[in-house]
């Protein structure tokens, strides 16, 4: 199946299925909700997956600083997870770090090992106050966040 998945970046006529497929995560508590506005404003960061003209993932990638990224909102449609279309996902935003000289990229996950399979280690949360500063302040688990911190060096 992963030959006819294609990844490519996002568009604008994407933005109804990135809100449906994110949007089934955070009613999980497993991802944080992005509205359609968002999803717009944003739409340039964003990657998605498709089999045969069909999203069936996304991606993002977000800067926190001069040599810092987050992927965030990486997630399948259900029936799709475990094919590898994460990885490839993975594989593209990493790449399109790498070509903005990006040296450092993490990741905020409950998918510990699916990030180390992709060549990320663990590491605390603590050594990114870009993230903190960011995101965090305004999340409702900002005292009790039990994600954990990934990190891929690129150099």
């Amino acid at each position: 199946m992963s030959t006819t998945i294609t990844v490519r970046k996002a568009s604008l006529d994407d933005v109804e299925k990135l809100y449906d497929i994110i949007q089934g995560y955070a009613k999980q508590g497993i991802m944080l909700p992005r509205s359609r506005e968002m999803l717009q404003e944003n739409i340039e960061s964003f990657v998605v997956a498709e089999h045969e003209g069909t999203l069936i993932g996304c991606g993002s990638l977000t800067q926190l600083g001069p040599d810092l990224v987050e992927i965030r909102s990486l997630g399948m449609t259900p029936g799709y997870k475990g094919q590898g279309i994460g990885g490839r996902l993975v594989d593209f935003l990493v790449e399109e770090a790498r070509a903005l000289g990006i040296r450092k990229v993490m990741a905020l996950t409950y998918e510990v090992a699916f990030f180390q399979k992709n060549g990320f280690t663990l590491v605390p949360k603590e050594i990114f106050p870009e993230k903190v500063w960011r995101d965090c302040m305004h999340c409702k688990k900002q005292y009790c966040c039990d994600e954990i911190a990934v990190l891929k060096r690129l150099d």
